[in-house]
């Protein structure tokens, strides 16, 4: 069940929700969550069952994440479902979905919390793993919201230089929105060192992949920038 087909499904509804800006996707993920949870009712125990609750645990997680991205309302359970698939995947053994869920532990105190001090080790520990492990997508979120910590603490070349080989591993993966939010950071950083025909390149750039991948949510973000900048 840990490659269940509707897992794969909330994902992808995570996605539309957050970077496609279609917040109605969330409730679509809900019921395939909860359909996945009521066959695990009706099984045993054993590794394959772990695996499944720790899958489930993690996709929960962040469909609760994307709620608070479109409320701003902290969920308690959003740090408890993370928690969980951490403590889960450890004890399977499975280093690829221990780095993803501290990924998402660290993502919570970054984003819900405004704590970058909690985030760090979290966060850190999540790009070690996921490295070993060859999961080049939960490295290049690691490396952004490492980069976002920096940013705020005004580690200006640190900060750009993580978020430039975040954009590296979503060119590598096709992954557009991605690239995309990130060039919107960059802009950000380059417009804090004084390169403002830079931070209009960026955005330029993050404008065409926003809008050629659906990125509706994103493309917001970016029409923000330009105006703050």
């Amino acid at each position: 069940m840990s490659g269940d087909v509707r897992l794969e499904r909330a994902l992808a509804l995570y996605e539309q929700a957050v970077f496609g800006g279609d917040a109605s996707a969330l409730a679509e993920a809900d019921r395939e969550l909860d359909a996945v949870e009521a066959d695990l009712t009706t099984r045993g125990s054993g590794r394959d069952i772990a695996a499944a609750e720790a899958g489930l645990a993690l996709a929960r997680g962040r469909i609760v994440h994307a709620r608070f991205l479109e409320h701003h309302e902290e969920d308690p359970r959003e740090l408890e479902l993370f928690e969980r698939a951490a403590d889960l995947f450890r004890r399977l053994g499975d280093t690829r979905g221990e780095g993803e869920a501290l990924f998402w532990i660290g993502c919570f105190h970054q984003v819900v919390r405004h704590d970058d001090e909690a985030a760090g080790p979290a966060l850190r520990r999540s790009h070690e793993l996921a490295a070993g492990a060859g999961d080049k997508l939960t490295m290049s979120y690691a490396l952004r919201h490492l980069g976002i910590a920096d940013h705020k603490a005004g580690r200006l070349e640190a900060a750009r230089e993580r978020l430039e080989e975040s954009v590296r591993l979503r060119r590598e993966l096709g992954f557009h929105p991605g690239v995309a939010a990130n060039l919107v950071g960059l802009a950000y950083i380059a417009a804090a060192e004084g390169r403002r025909d830079d931070a209009l390149r960026l955005l330029d750039e993050a404008a065409v992949l926003a809008e050629t991948s659906g990125a509706l949510g994103i493309a917001r973000h970016v029409e923000q920038a330009r105006t703050n900048l």
